[in-house]
């Protein structure tokens, strides 16, 4: 699927419409000279990294959570 390149000229004339195209989603590529140059796309915020043993000490675990019923044992190993 090839998508269409915006020109210059056009992404100035409309651009309050290309934005409202990317906040639904859409990707535009932008050109000169039908050539492909840049890519206007939606701001993601970026997510801070995760910090392994946040929840520490924070909660519990049931005693029997990791047990497995061996019915369900049996089903893996009959190939079920």
């Amino acid at each position: 699927m090839g998508e269409a390149v915006v020109n210059v000229y056009e992404a100035k004339t409309n651009l309050s419409k290309l934005l409202d195209r990317v906040e639904r989603g859409e990707e535009i590529v932008l050109g000169r000279n039908g050539r492909p140059v840049a890519r206007l796309s939606a701001y993601r915020t970026r997510r801070a990294p995760r910090v392994p043993g946040q929840l520490a000490g924070k909660i519990e675990m049931a005693p029997d959570f990791a047990d497995t019923p061996e019915w369900l044992i049996e089903a893996f190993e009959a190939g079920e």
